[in-house]
C-alpha cells in the first residue's frame, strides 16, 4: 500500500473510533433501539405491505406498538416497584421490619442438634450477626436516601435516553433495510463473511433477548405470585428481583426464593416453607432448565457453560445491558473463528 492509502485508512479508523466514543453515553439507548427494531421487524414489514409501502406511517405505528407493549408496562412495573421499595424502607426505618428480631426467631427455631453442631454460633455470636445486619441495613438506607437526592438528575437522563431510543428506533424501522445494505457494501470483509456475521448478530439478538426476557418474566411472575399468596411482604419487589436474577443462568432466582424458603422452615412456618420450596424446585427451576437451552443456547448455538460465563461477564462489565452484550460477543467470537477455520480448511485443500 502507498502512503495515501495508509493515511486514508488511518483517518477512517480514527474518525470511526471518535464517532463511537461520542455514542458511548447513549450506548444503552442505541442498543435497545437496535434490539427492538430487530424484534419488531416482522411487524414493520407487515405494516409496510398493508399500508401500501408508506414506510413513514408504518414506522410510526411500529414505534407506537413498542411503546404500548414494552415501555408503558415497564413504566407501571417500575412505579409499583418504587412504591414497594419505599414502603419496605419505611418499615426498616421505623423498626416495623426488624432484622435483629428475625435473626433471633431464626436462632430460636433451630433444632438442638444444629446448635450443638455449630458451637461458635452462640447467643453472643447471633447478637453480633444481628448487629452487623442492622448496621448493613442502616448503611443501605443512607445510600437510598442519598440516591433520592439526585433523583431529578437521574430522571432527566432517563428521559433523554428514552427520547434518543424512540427517535433512533423510528429511523431504524423506516431505513433499516437500506442501512443494512449499505453496511454490507461498505464492509471490508467478503460478502460471505459479512452476511454470516450480520446474520449471526441478528440471530443472537433475537435468541438472547426473547429467551432471557421470556424466562425472566415467567420466573418473576411465578415467584412474585407465590410470595404474595404466602403473605410475604413486598412480593412485587421480590418478584422483580427474581426476574432480574434469572438473567444469570444456573443460579438466578434461587438467590431469592431459596433463603426465603429456608427462613420460613426455620421459623416454624413449615407449610409455607414447603410450598415455596416445591414451587422453587419444581416450577421456577424447571422452567429455567427447560426453556433456557432451546430459547437461548439453541438460537445462539452456544453451549450452556459459554452462555453462563458470557452472561456473567457481560453483566459485570456492562450492567443490565450485559445479558445481551455478553452472549453477543461470545457468539460473534465463535462465528469469526468458525469462518476462519473454514477458510483455512479450504486453503489447505489441494
Amino acid at each position: 500500500m502507498n502512503l495515501q492509502t495508509v493515511s486514508f485508512l488511518t483517518v477512517v479508523v480514527l474518525v470511526t473510533v471518535l464517532f463511537f466514543w461520542l455514542l458511548v453515553p447513549f450506548y444503552g439507548a442505541l442498543l435497545w433501539a437496535v434490539i427492538l427494531a430487530i424484534l419488531f421487524n416482522p411487524l414493520q414489514n407487515w405494516l409496510v405491505r398493508v399500508l401500501g409501502g408508506r414506510t413513514n406511517l408504518a414506522a410510526g405505528l411500529s414505534v407506537l406498538a413498542c411503546i404500548c407493549i414494552v415501555m408503558i408496562p415497564g413504566a407501571f412495573i417500575l412505579a409499583s416497584l418504587a412504591q414497594e421499595a419505599t414502603s419496605l424502607y419505611n418499615q426498616i426505618a421505623t423498626r416495623t421490619f426488624d432484622p435483629a428480631q428475625m435473626a433471633d426467631r431464626f436462632r430460636g427455631a433451630l433444632p438442638e442438634f444444629l446448635r450443638d453442631l455449630l458451637p461458635p454460633f452462640s447467643l453472643d455470636g447471633f447478637r453480633q450477626i444481628e448487629a452487623r445486619l442492622a448496621s448493613m441495613l442502616g448503611q443501605a438506607s443512607q445510600v437510598v436516601a442519598a440516591s433520592a437526592l439526585s433523583i431529578g438528575q437521574g430522571t432527566a437522563q432517563l428521559f433523554i435516553s428514552l427520547g434518543v431510543m424512540i427517535y433512533v428506533l423510528f429511523f431504524l424501522f423506516r431505513d433499516g433495510t437500506g442501512l443494512a445494505q449499505r453496511i454490507r457494501e461498505a464492509s471490508p470483509l467478503s460478502p460471505r463473511h459479512t452476511d454470516d456475521l450480520l446474520g449471526k448478530f441478528s440471530d443472537v439478538m433475537k435468541a438472547t433477548v426473547k429467551g432471557n426476557v421470556i424466562i425472566a418474566v415467567i420466573q418473576g411472575a411465578i415467584g412474585g405470585v407465590a410470595f404474595w399468596m404466602l403473605g410475604i411482604e413486598a412480593a412485587l419487589l421480590w418478584g422483580v428481583l427474581m426476574a432480574m436474577l434469572s438473567l444469570v443462568p444456573a443460579v438466578g432466582a434461587f438467590l431469592i426464593w431459596g433463603p426465603a424458603a429456608l427462613y420460613l422452615l426455620a421459623t416454624g412456618q413449615y407449610l409455607k416453607g414447603t410450598i415455596l420450596l416445591c414451587i422453587g424446585l419444581f416450577v421456577i427451576s424447571l422452567i429455567d432448565n427447560l426453556l433456557r437451552p432451546p430459547l437461548v443456547g439453541k438460537g445462539t448455538r452456544l453451549p450452556d457453560y459459554v452462555v453462563l460465563v458470557s452472561t456473567l461477564g457481560g453483566l459485570s462489565l456492562f450492567g443490565m445491558n450485559g445479558f445481551v452484550v455478553g452472549p453477543l460477543i461470545a457468539a460473534l467470537f465463535v462465528a469469526v473463528w468458525s469462518l476462519f477455520a473454514q477458510d483455512q480448511g479450504r486453503a489447505g485443500q489441494p
